[in-house]
C-alpha cells in the first residue's frame, strides 16, 4: 500500500510538541516515522493507516489519531532495528565502492546523531562533495571490551543514524577480523564492509634477517595455499622496474624475498577469509590491514601484496599500510611528516596503478597533521578509519558537566592502563599525568589535551565500562545535546580536509 502522507510536519509539531524529534521525522510512502519522546522515553513512533502493511512490521502501544490514522510507538530494539532498515533503504548498510569514505567508531553507542551531524555540516559546506559514511564500525577486540555484538553495533548505528536525520547511503564496517568465526558473526548480523587484519601471519623478523634465515622463511611458505612456487614468485617479480607517476620502484631480489617472506603467510590467511567470506553469496566490500605491524610496509612490499592478492583472486576496495613514523591512539601523528608525506604519495599511486582501490588510515582519530597530506596523495581514493576519539569527547562531556564521576574515572583508569595498553600502539606514562584531584572542576576538561590522560582514558575504556558503564551512560544520557554538539565540533576538523 502506498500513498501521501496527510499531516505535514508543522501539523504534527503543534499535536506532539517536544515528543516530535524533528530532525528523525520523515514521511514514507503513507505513513510517517520518528524518533518519539527522549531518554529512557524515547521510542519509534509509526503513523499510518491500520491496513498499512507497516503496521505488521512494527508492535507497540497504539491509540487513534485522526483522519483514520493509528499512532503505534514501538521499542527501538533489535527487532525494530531490523524492521525500520525494511522500510528505509538509505539505512540498511550499502556498499560504497571508490568514494572517499569516513568510518565512526562508537564503543558506547550513543555517538552517531553526533557523527551524522558533523557530516552534514561539511557536506553542506562543500555543494557537490561527497564522503560516504560507515556509521557502525567496531573491531572484535572492541566488541569484547564493551560486552557488545556485531547486531548491537549495527542496531545503534541504525538508530543513531535515524534519529540524526541521515538519508543517503552508509556502509557497516566489521572492523579487523581475524579468524573466520568473526566473519560468520558480522556477516550474520548484516555488514557490509569487512576489514581482513593478518597481522598475527605478519613475520616481522624478516624486517632484519639475515639472507640466509629470508631464503629459508621463503622455502616454508606454504606454497599450496599460494597456489605457487619460489620459482614463480622469481619469475614474476625479481629484476621488474614498475612505473607508477612517475615513481620508477625496483624489485630487487633481496627486496623481493623479503616481501615475501614478511607477508607471503597474511596473504594465505586473507584469501582463506575472502574465500570464505565470497562463499556467502552476499554483497560485500574488502579492506585488507596491515597496519599493526612494526615495520613500514614498503613500496616493494605494497606492489607484492596487491599483486599476489589480484592473482589469487582476492578483490578489495581498500588496503592499509604501515606507514612510517607513530600513530598512536588518541594523538596525532608523531614522526617527520615531510617523509611521511613522500610514502603516502608513492602508496597512492601504487593504489591508484594497481587498483585503483583506495589508501586507509587505520588509528585515524585526531591525526590532524596527517589529513592534509593524505588528501591531496590520494585524490579522494581515501578511507579515514576513527574509533576512540568519541568515547573521548564523552569523557570531555563528564569532565565539564560530571566533574566527580570524572575523578573516579580517571583515577580508575590509570590504574588499568598497565594491564590494558598491551594490545595498543601507545606510549603514554601514567606516572606524568596531571594531578586531577588538584585541579578545580572547570579545569578538568582541559586533562582531555593532555597526551598521556587522553592515552590512558583512550585505551582503558573496557576497564572503565566494566566499573563505570551504568553511571557513564546515565550522565550522556542526562546530557546527550551537549555530547552531540561535543562530536559534532570533533568531527568536523575529521572530516574537513577531505572534502575541501
Amino acid at each position: 500500500m502506498t500513498g501521501i502522507f496527510p499531516f505535514s510536519l508543522a501539523d504534527l509539531q503543534a499535536h506532539f510538541g517536544a515528543d516530535l524529534d524533528v530532525v528523525s521525522f520523515v514521511a514514507h510512502e503513507g505513513a510517517g516515522l520518528w524518533v518519539h519522546g527522549a531518554g529512557s522515553r524515547r521510542r519509534l513512533a509509526v503513523l499510518a493507516r491500520p491496513d498499512d502493511p507497516l503496521m505488521g512490521l512494527f508492535r507497540g502501544d497504539s491509540s487513534e489519531f485522526r483522519g483514520g490514522y493509528v499512532l503505534r510507538l514501538c521499542p527501538m530494539d533489535h527487532a525494530h532495528a531490523q524492521a525500520l532498515r525494511a522500510t528505509l533503504p538509505w539505512l540498511r548498510p550499502a556498499l560504497l565502492g571508490l568514494a572517499t569514505s569516513a568510518g565512526f567508531g562508537d564503543r558506547l553507542g550513543l555517538a552517531t546523531p553526533g557523527h551524522v551531524r558533523a557530516l552534514r555540516h561539511v557536506l553542506r559546506r562543500s555543494p557537490g562533495r561527497r564522503l560516504a559514511p560507515l556509521f557502525a564500525q567496531q573491531s572484535m577486540r572492541e566488541m569484547e571490551r564493551t560486552h557488545r555484538r556485531p547486531t548491537d553495533v549495527l542496531d545503534d548505528a541504525t538508530w543513531g543514524a535515524f534519529q540524526g536525520g541521515w538519508r543517503d547511503a552508509l556502509g557497516a564496517d566489521a572492523d579487523h577480523l581475524k579468524t573466520l568465526a568473526d566473519v560468520d558473526a558480522c556477516a550474520a548480523a548484516g555488514f557490509t564492509f569487512y576489514t581482513i587484519d593478518p597481522g598475527a601471519y605478519v613475520d616481522g623478523e624478516a624486517e632484519t634477517a639475515p639472507p640466509a634465515a629470508i631464503e629459508a622463511k621463503v622455502a616454508a611458505l606454504p606454497w599450496n595455499k599460494l597456489e605457487s612456487t619460489a620459482s614463480d614468485v622469481q619469475r614474476r617479480y625479481v629484476g621488474q622496474v614498475v612505473q607508477v607517476d612517475g615513481y620508477d620502484i625496483r624489485l630487487d631480489a633481496a627486496s623481493v624475498w623479503r616481501a615475501a617472506a614478511k607477508y607471503g603467510r597474511a596473504l594465505a590467511h586473507v584469501t582463506e577469509m575472502a574465500r570464505h567470506l565470497a562463499a556467502k553469496g552476499i554483497p560485500f566490500e574488502l579492506e585488507i590491514s596491515v597496519d599493526e605491524t612494526d615495520s613500514p610496509t614498503t613500496p616493494v612490499e605494497h606492489i607484492y601484496i596487491a599483486s599476489e592478492l589480484k592473482r589469487l583472486g582476492v578483490r578489495w576496495v581498500s588496503l592499509a599500510p604501515r606507514y612510517p613514523g607513530r600513530f598512536e591512539k588518541g594523538v596525532d601523528y608523531i614522526g617527520d611528516l615531510s617523509a611521511l608525506a613522500r610514502e603516502l604519495a608513492i602508496h597512492a599511486a601504487i593504489a591508484r596503478a594497481l587498483g585503483p582501490y583506495k589508501l586507509s588510515l587505520h588509528s585515524g582519530s585526531d591525526k590532524f597533521s596527517v589529513y592534509p597530506l593524505l588528501s591531496e596523495a590520494t585524490q579522494g581514493l581515501v578511507h579515514l578509519k576513527t574509533a576512540g576519539t568519541s568515547y573521548l569527547e564523552a569523557l570531555r562531556v563528564i569532565a565539564r558537566l560530571e566533574p566527580a564521576l570524572f575523578r573516579q574515572i580517571i583515577g580508575f583508569a590509570r590504574e588499568r592502563y598497565p594491564q590494558d595498553r598491551a594490545s595498543y600502539h601507545v606510549s603514554a606514562d601514567p606516572s606524568r599525568l596531571p594531578d586531577w584531584m588538584a585541579w578545580p572542576d572547570e579545569r578538568l576538561p582541559a586533562l582531555l589535551e593532555d597526551f598521556h590522560a587522553r592515552q590512558v582514558l583512550h585505551v582503558t575504556f573496557g576497564s572503565v565500562l566494566a566499573r563505570f558503564r551504568t553511571e557513564l551512560l546515565a550522565a550522556l544520557h542526562a546530557h546527550e545535546e551537549a555530547y552531540h554538539a561535543a562530536l559534532e565540533r570533533h568531527f568536523r576538523r575529521h572530516l574537513e580536509p577531505f572534502v575541501s
